[in-house]
């Protein structure tokens, strides 16, 4: 692929890698199992899309793991807002991580309609 020697190379997966490592460390140890599972599995399957995305063949084989990546930002969203109203997170972390995901949600968008 022209722009990138592999998927580590891509800002995208950078990125969710990063958030990935966020949501980890708010939720690691949280009582609430069910929450902490879904919302852990949701950030994982962005950077894991983009990165299994990113071995296929094709660009619209690509695409479409893109779009999944970018669903998975807007459910990790979701949670964070359902963390902040259980009292999970203070408000001003829930805004930061809901931000930050909409921010890589916008980035993956716009990658993928670049291809």
């Amino acid at each position: 692929m022209k722009y990138a020697r592999k998927f580590e190379d891509l800002e995208i997966w950078r990125s969710s890698r990063i958030l990935t490592g966020q949501i980890y460390q708010h939720f690691s140890k949280h009582p609430d199992f069910g929450f902490r599972d879904q919302v852990t599995r949701a950030a994982i399957s962005v950077m894991n899309n983009i990165a299994e995305g990113f071995e296929r063949d094709t660009p619209k084989d690509f695409s479409r793991f893109l779009n999944i990546a970018e669903a998975s930002a807007g459910e990790v969203r979701s949670m964070i807002y359902l963390a902040e109203d259980l009292d999970y997170l203070a408000p001003e972390a829930a805004e930061q991580l809901r931000s930050d995901y909409a921010k890589v949600g916008n980035q993956i968008r716009k990658f993928r309609k670049s291809l």
